[in-house]
């Protein structure tokens, strides 16, 4: 190398060393977020003296889960001063194995666990012989916050029971997973009372089980009022959707397997008063619906012309067959089916009832033979006599639900 070369490159770069090699850093984790906690978490962390020494009654089912994933009934068996004495299970038994409609009768069937009683076979309300010898009912179950979802009516049989044994009830609430926020449908008449809707509540009423517990006790909705105490979640708020607590989502029942569909039951479930399928029997209950007769071009056509917010529609054809636990003998059984399925594009902006009435005045203009509505049943479902839905409006009775209701809040 000529050294005058050598020497501009001393000049122009220093005699340093070579850099030395830094290792790479790893990535600072990333904290995920705090999970919210359930009425059951608050009692076995923070209020154990609620139930310490005392033998206990617990309503529940597959959803009754801490933080953790783990069932209640297992958590109160590891404690020592908690006597869990017997177990009743709701509508789709204790572990979400049964259809709608199913009737269950364990008949000391589950080995492992204290006596389990079905409150969905001939007896939906606790007999004063399981009641005896109880300090304290537990409820514990994850409900959808629609008027028709059982749960709530056997909330109320087994308050009505605890009231007439003398045993006080504490409700381990959990999240409206549908929010707190949004009120629609007509208030339930009471001539058409029955498992299906018990209070008169809209449709989709805007409240945790524990609000309507205090509801239905503060209204006199029931024959005998208990003492009752709730225990609140952690980690809620009336405008949050379920997957915005970070409290895992555990389907409520077979045929809501997700929270989008506990979105469109509101409206969808009226469909089960008529001869169109409601998408039972499928993977998608709810988010389709069709029938043999039905043109689904045409119809897809007709719902996108009343451009209704926040949902898109899909014309599809599905074959509804037999699914043990979920659909006994479903509409149209292996028979193919002509229809929609919905999505949710925008659920703040999606109004589950009235997309619900929509696409059943919908049907009823382009098939008005074809179609069947079952009387008692929209009674029941709809809540009142008049089913003439393009004229409905219930927003005085909704303002007032609503105004009544704010004395029954827990969460902001």
């Amino acid at each position: 190398m000529n050294r005058y070369f050598f020497w501009i490159i001393i000049l122009l770069f220093g005699c340093t060393s070579p850099p030395q090699s830094v290792p790479p850093q790893s990535p600072s984790p990333i904290a995920s977020p705090p999970k919210g906690k359930v009425g059951l978490d608050i009692l076995l962390e923070e209020q154990h003296d609620l139930i310490a020494g005392k033998t206990i009654g617990l309503v529940t089912n597959h959803t009754g889960v801490d933080k953790n994933g783990n069932p209640n009934y297992d958590r109160l068996l590891a404690i020592k001063d908690v006597d869990l004495k017997i177990i009743f299970s709701p509508e789709h038994g204790l572990f979400g194995e049964s259809a709608a409609g199913e009737k269950v009768n364990y008949n000391g069937q589950v080995k492992t666990l204290p006596t389990v009683v079905s409150l969905y076979g001939k007896n939906r309300k606790p007999s004063p012989e399981q009641m005896n010898g109880l300090d304290v009912i537990l409820y514990d179950i994850q409900d959808v916050g629609a008027r028709f979802y059982t749960y709530i009516s056997t909330m109320g049989l087994v308050m009505e029971a605890a009231a007439e044994s003398g045993v006080n009830v504490i409700i381990l609430d959990r999240p409206n997973p549908i929010t707190g926020t949004k009120v629609e449908g007509p208030i339930l008449d009471l001539t058409h009372q029955s498992f299906v809707g018990k209070y008169p509540i809209p449709i989709r009423y805007g409240l945790t089980a524990g609000e309507l517990a205090q509801m239905i006790i503060g209204e006199k909705w029931i024959n005998a009022l208990p003492n009752i105490e709730v225990i609140k979640v952690e980690g809620w708020k009336r405008n949050q959707w379920q997957d915005e607590t970070h409290i895992p989502w555990e389907k409520p029942s077979p045929n809501i397997p997700d929270l989008e569909t506990a979105i469109l039951y509101p409206g969808m479930c009226l469909l089960e008063a008529t001869n169109v399928s409601e998408g039972r029997g499928t993977d998608k209950p709810f988010k389709r619906f069709g029938a043999p007769w039905i043109n689904k071009n045409m119809l897809l056509k007709s719902l996108q012309d009343a451009h209704l917010p926040g949902v898109d529609f899909k014309a599809v054809s599905f074959i509804p067959t037999d699914i043990p636990g979920m659909a006994n003998n479903p509409k149209f059984e292996n028979q193919v089916c002509h229809g929609i399925e919905i999505q949710v594009t925008d659920r703040d902006a999606y109004k589950s009832v009235s997309t619900g009435i929509i696409i059943f005045e919908t049907l009823k203009k382009l098939y008005p033979t074809q179609l069947q509505i079952k009387t008692s049943g929209m009674n029941r479902l709809w809540g009142i006599n008049d089913h003439n839905f393009s004229t409905f409006n219930a927003e005085k009775e909704i303002h007032h639900f609503k105004n009544n209701a704010k004395e029954y809040f827990l969460y902001e």
